[in-house]
């Protein structure tokens, strides 16, 4: 039985009201917050990056795909890993929904991981995405995007991470980066976010915020642990069998 206050529409409406002007704030906040990222200084970047991709080999530029604007995914999966990160993959599920809206807004988003591509492709009909996915596996773009790390650096706990050093026992850690190519070519990089700032990306936990149990996660060991490659989870029908 629930234990939660049980009120009159009226008074239900004035809590409302209430909390509208604060969730009202909270959007005042953010667009504010969303111009300052967009008003930071960019770096021009002067490596040549090579991917393997379904095209082929291809540059860093050649992922643009005729956008000015590009948007990449740093999603988990090492070269010695036979699946993807459960947590990436619940964040990926969103990709190809979105992909046609982004490209309109000359805008392509696409994934990138140190695995190689065989794997990649074969984990991707897996799970039935059909987003862009390259790998970096012969080159050092995860390196240099401080989400690859070295056995050494773990064991020291001096992993550069989410712009700081610090423990985390993954080679791999998720993140966004996005890119901006001039009309001459010119590349730069103009914003990167790590951790909970992925947050934002995730569609399914804003869907969870308005609901009354939220994103049910205080109980768990770490906040994603009830997330399954959405083909793990015990019958299609079952919300309860990963979590409870």
């Amino acid at each position: 039985m629930h234990t939660h206050p049980v009120v009159s529409r009226d008074e239900w409406l004035l809590a409302r009201q209430d909390l509208l002007q604060k969730e009202k704030a909270f959007t005042r906040q953010r667009d504010q917050l969303n111009r300052e990222r967009r008003a930071l200084p960019w770096v021009k970047i002067a490596k040549d990056y090579v991917f393997d991709t379904p095209q082929g080999k291809e540059t860093l530029s050649d992922l643009f795909a005729g956008r000015s604007q590009l948007l990449v995914y740093h999603f988990m999966f090492g070269p010695d890993w036979e699946e993807g990160c459960p947590s990436c993959s619940f964040l990926a599920d969103n990709f190809d929904g979105i992909n046609i809206h982004l490209e309109h807004r000359d805008v392509t988003l696409l994934a990138i991981s140190r695995a190689s591509l065989p794997k990649l492709q074969a984990y991707q009909a897996r799970m039935g995405w059909h987003f862009k996915w390259a790998s970096s596996l012969r080159n050092d773009f995860n390196r240099d995007f401080q989400v690859t790390f070295t056995p050494d650096e773990i064991e020291k706990g001096e992993v550069y991470y989410n712009y700081q050093k610090g423990k985390h026992p993954s080679e791999e850690l998720p993140g966004t980066s996005v890119f901006f190519q001039d009309k001459d070519g010119t590349i730069y990089h103009t914003y990167s976010t790590y951790s909970r700032g992925l947050d934002m990306l995730i569609g399914a936990y804003h869907f969870l915020d308005l609901v009354p149990n939220g994103r049910d996660e205080d109980h768990l060991s770490w906040p994603m642990e009830w997330i399954r490659h959405h083909d793990k989870y015990q019958g299609s029908h079952d919300n309860k069998g990963c979590c409870h």
